[in-house]
């Protein structure tokens, strides 16, 4: 009798795991599929001219995300630009040194150029970028971060500030090629957590 009972059970086991199995193979496939989107659909930089506003905001991370949004303030997508999430001890001339700025860059960057050092997260830049327009009465801003970066930070940054108008320039890193992302686990890895970040985003609403 309790050997019937311990086949019983052991097949009971047996069916769980395989349903397990399956649901753990059907969500690793689901998050596959939806990664591969993620990618194929990542915001290509724009090409032409920047709309005009009355900031830019670049999200710290990567140094061609300030050169760019450098690039966009010479070319007079906006008067002021704010660099947040800045580490501590970074300073206006540690910038312009790693840059490798000459004048009238290092000139645009000391006059026109505030670094916000409080920002964590992605949420965190965009309360400080929302405040930074309240104070200086802004109604318009342009988003500068990276392309894999930017669906979730303009998901957080269009949540936060619903009334002001954004627009959204993507920088692609040069060391980022979304061709063959799949082919380099440093990439696979950056664009996963990426992904997941955004999922819970999406989730948490």
């Amino acid at each position: 009798m309790a050997w019937m009972i311990g086949t019983f059970s052991s097949r009971r086991l047996l069916k769980l795991a395989k349903r397990v199995g399956l649901l753990g193979f059907l969500g690793a496939a689901t998050f596959v599929a939806g990664l591969q989107h993620f990618v194929l659909t990542l915001p290509k930089t724009p090409i032409g001219s920047a709309p005009k506003t009355n900031g830019i905001v670049v999200i710290t991370g990567g140094q061609k995300r300030v050169a760019d949004g450098l690039a966009l303030l010479e070319g007079g997508a906006a008067q002021h630009m704010l660099v947040s999430g800045v580490g501590r001890g970074v300073t206006k001339d540690i910038l312009a040194t790693e840059l490798g700025l000459k004048q009238p860059a290092r000139a645009r960057l000391d006059c026109c150029v505030e670094l916000e050092f409080e920002a964590s997260n992605t949420r965190g830049n965009a309360r400080a970028a929302h405040q930074w327009a309240i104070n200086n009465g802004y109604a318009s801003l342009l988003l500068v971060t990276a392309n894999y970066h930017m669906p979730r930070a303009e998901f957080i940054f269009t949540t936060e500030m619903p009334k002001l108008e954004l627009y959204f320039w993507a920088v692609n890193p040069t060391d980022l090629h979304l061709q063959t992302w799949w082919k380099t686990p440093s990439n696979v890895r950056l664009l996963s957590r990426e992904y997941a970040k955004y999922l819970a985003e999406s989730i948490r609403g």
